[in-house]
This record gives C-alpha cells, structure tokens and sequence, in this order.
C-alpha cells in the first residue's frame, strides 16, 4: 500500500506497451505511481489512474505533480496506422499538444517535479541507410523527421529552467506481451519470416527490461541531462533479425516480402509500409559513456529470453489444518 512519503513519479499517457511495464517496474521499486490517462475509469493496470484529457489544465490533476520525483511524458498516438493525411496531423497533434498541456501545468506547481523523462524516437533520423547515427547525428527534412523536431521543440518550450530533463530517442522495443515482436513471431510461424524488402534496414533493438532499466536511470541518475539514443548496442540489418527470430523460434526458413507487397498489403491492414522498409543505424554513445551496462547484448540472447515459455507459477501450498490421529 502507498503512502505519502513515497517517492511520486506520474505517467502521461502511460496505458500502453511501455507504460504498462515502466509503472509495474517503478511500483517494484516503491514508487506512488500515478497514470494519467482519457479513460481512468476503465484502467486496470499498475499504478493509480487519473483522468486527464491531454490538453486541458485541470487542478486534479496538475497536484499530482506537486513534489513528484518525475514526470515521465509517453502520450502521443500509435504511428502503426495508414498514413493519411487526417493520421499524420494526430500523430504530431498527439505528441506536441500534450507536451505542451503538462508545460502550462508545471506553471502553476510551486515544487516542479525534479526531472521530466520524455519519450521520442529514434526516426528523427530519418531512413538513414548504413549512416551511424548517435545523438549528433544528422536531422534530414522530411517526414516523420519533422514530427520528432516538433516533438522535441515543444519539450524545449515545455520545461521549466530548474528542472533537469531528458529525451530518449527510442528505438525497436522488443517485448513479450507487446510491441511488434508478437506479430513478427507469429508470421515466423507461419513460414513468412523471411526478409522484409530489401532486408538492408537497419533495425535498432532494445530488449524491454534494458529500456525499463534505461527509464530508471533518466529518473534517478542526476547525471542523464540531455538527448539519449535509447537503443541497444548491436543493431542489425533486417534479414540478420528475421533470421534471428527464426533460428530463435527453430522455424528452418522464411519466405521473403518484397517491398511491393509490403506497400500494397499495409494500407489494407491499416499499418504504414515505411515502419518495415525504412531503417536507422542507432547507437546509444552517451548513455554507454555515462556507464550504463545493458544486460542484454546480443540480439539471440534477447530473443530467446522474450520467445520462451513462460514459467509457470508455483501452486500454492494447502491450507494447513487439524489431522486427527488416533492411537491403536
């Protein structure tokens, strides 16, 4: 049970994939964990919920920041949708709006939050081919590059002087309840794990307890200031993941998905083809000099750690009771 004294960390859109596991994380480490989510009434995961809407300043909720540790922002829509132009202008309004909402808020807490974690990504840098691309790289002019400036400018407006913050650019989160590695294992199954397009994109991984450990850190460690590539240190090109994910999963072959087909079958399903064909070379040079040690290394020890089955957990011992004995 929580109390007062608790150390406060309040979650902005925190429902989702990552969400979900960052608050049962931050509960394990004793955190008062508050999501502020549209639909309160209906959230059944860790943490307690509060209703917000994302763009109005409302006093209920803006107390929960009063003295909070962190404030850690993950609001904005899913880009695994048809790219039209009513979704691309959601993706951006989702992202910058809330961003600034919480900023507004934060000017009227008198003890602000001590540091502001806010979640971004690695496609700022756009489909950067066999480019290296660490926390300097270069920013192209095209989409969704200009929704993650946008994203990172409104921060910048966002926050307030005294209060450290950090932006993790995140990469391919790799999950076992969420994210795309379900999907993936599944088409594997199905013999289509073969490489997607060319196979040449680069796909920078993270295992999800190594980005729940790398949220940890921007939260407790006075040090993470700044920008951060939140991404693993072995990225591979897509025909090594998928085989990857196959030898994993003892599926023997994969057929491969043309470019073509990945464009004509994405629209239909109502996902956007770029997610799969286009790719980035992320390595995450500041938070390795800052001597964060990742647990996993190797994207084989990765899959294999989220692909096998679950332990099952333990039945529990029978009540204990009188056992009459009687003497002969």
């Amino acid at each position: 049970m929580k109390t007062e004294q608790d150390p406060r960390v309040v979650l902005a859109g925190g429902t989702g994939f990552l969400g979900r596991a960052l608050a049962e994380t931050l509960e394990h480490k004793g955190y008062d964990v508050v999501i502020l989510t549209r639909d309160a009434a209906n959230y059944g995961g860790p943490g307690r919920a509060v209703a917000w809407d994302g763009e109005t300043v409302e006093e209920h909720w803006v107390a929960e920041l009063e003295g909070a540790k962190a404030l850690v922002n993950l609001a904005g829509k899913n880009v695994n949708c048809r790219q039209t132009a009513a979704n691309r202008e959601e993706i951006l309004r989702s992202r910058v709006v809330p961003t600034e909402t919480l900023g507004d808020a934060l000017r009227l807490v008198y003890r602000v939050p001590e540091v502001w974690v806010q979640a971004g990504s690695l496609a700022i840098y756009g489909n950067a081919g066999d480019r290296i691309c660490d926390e300097s790289g270069y920013v192209p002019d095209e989409y969704p590059t200009d929704v993650c400036v946008a994203w990172e400018e409104a921060l910048g407006r966002a926050i307030r002087p005294e209060m450290r913050w950090t932006m993790l650019r995140i990469g391919f989160v790799l999950g076992r309840d969420g994210g795309a590695l379900p999907t993936l294992a599944r088409l594997a199954k199905l013999g289509l794990g073969g490489p997607i397009g060319s196979g040449k994109q680069w796909i920078s991984w993270i295992h999800l307890s190594d980005m729940m450990r790398l949220f940890v850190e921007a939260i407790e460690n006075p040090a993470v200031h700044g920008i951060y590539n939140a991404s693993g240190l072995q990225p591979v090109p897509n025909a090594e993941f998928m085989a990857t994910l196959r030898e994993s999963l003892g599926i023997p072959f994969g057929v491969p998905t043309p470019a073509a087909l990945v464009k004509l079958g994405a629209p239909v399903i109502g996902s956007d083809p770029d997610l799969a064909l286009n790719g980035r070379r992320g390595l995450p040079v500041k938070i390795h000099g800052l001597g964060f040690r990742f647990q996993f290394h190797e994207l084989a020890d990765a899959l294999t750690d989220l692909l096998r089955p679950k332990a099952r957990e333990p039945e529990p011992a029978p009540e204990r009771g009188y056992v009459r004995t009687f003497a002969r």
